[in-house]
């Protein structure tokens, strides 16, 4: 599964989540910029196989409305630092892994 990380997250996230989720990306190293519709993000991740990577509720309403894919992976209350949302992620990549293969639209990380 590879993620497409949404510009409320650090592009510092990428070079840390490499080995467990190759192909991932920044929005901003795409060439896309914060003025970008998430309806334009989100049928660039489903065409391009991606799985959005965000803190932002936007995605979860879309998909509740659109269903998936692209299946989105959310950070509840994300208010700490770039460390932190490593380890969350890491902490959760079997989690993560399962989510890609299951027919849930959306996944909730929380910082517990």
């Amino acid at each position: 599964m590879k993620l497409l990380l949404d510009f409320n997250l650090s592009p510092r996230l990428i070079g840390q989540l490499l080995d467990l989720f190759p192909g991932s990306a920044h929005l901003h190293e795409l060439g896309f910029d914060g003025e970008t519709p998430d309806l334009a993000i989100w049928a660039f991740a489903r065409e391009k196989g991606f799985a959005i990577l965000t803190a932002d509720r936007d995605f979860v309403l879309i998909a509740s409305k659109m269903g998936h894919p692209p299946k989105i992976v959310r950070f509840e209350r994300m208010n700490f630092r770039t460390r932190f949302a490593v380890e969350i992620v890491r902490r959760n990549a079997l989690r993560i892994a399962a989510f890609g293969e299951s027919d849930q639209a959306v996944l909730i990380l929380r910082n517990v």
